[in-house]
């Protein structure tokens, strides 16, 4: 498991790292197929905030929080980080108590951003089958507003997406 500690407008110390990496292996012990754990500190107006992605089994943990100080800031994103776990454990205990849990999570990626015409960022990520309601579940995990995700039934790329009413959406396109 490999912790990656950096900074933005902030010169992270070892003392810093040295916290941030303890606080972050707590998290960890829930989980045994770690990828590379990634917390950037960044320093903006006077805010210390502090982003800690984390991809588990399949799945993308993501927390942050700013305070006027860092090492609360740390310790707010690692409980958060602490109720995502919890929350997609119950759920998943709940929804798969009969039959286990058959598929793994696709980890959770913003789509291409647009500043008018022009395109500033563009992510890729590897897309495996789910159903729409593991979609969700997804979606309200990592807090992110839609999700682009390979529906089981159809075979297709869809987009779950939360509306303003509090329901959910579904994008099914037709090429």
């Amino acid at each position: 498991m490999a912790i990656t500690v950096r900074g933005k407008n902030i010169e992270v110390t070892p003392a810093l790292k040295d916290y941030v990496e303890k606080r972050v292996k707590k998290v960890t012990k829930y989980f045994e197929n770690i990828g590379e754990i990634t917390a950037v500190l960044a320093v903006e107006k006077g805010r210390h905030i502090v982003e800690v992605t984390v991809p588990v089994n399949g799945i993308l943990l993501r927390g942050e929080e700013a305070t006027a100080d860092m090492y609360t800031s740390v310790d707010l994103v690692i409980e958060k980080l602490e109720k995502q776990i919890e929350k997609h454990k119950t759920k998943l205990t709940r929804k798969f108590r009969s039959g286990g849990f058959k598929d793994e999570l696709v980890p959770a990626m913003a789509a291409d951003a647009e500043d008018e015409l022009r395109v500033v960022k563009t992510k890729r990520f590897a897309v495996k089958p789910m159903s729409t309601e593991e979609a969700v579940m997804q979606m309200n995990l990592i807090n992110h507003d839609f999700y682009v995700f390979m529906n089981a039934d159809t075979e297709q790329v869809n987009v779950v997406y939360r509306r303003k009413d509090g329901n959910y959406g579904l994008i099914e396109p037709e090429f």
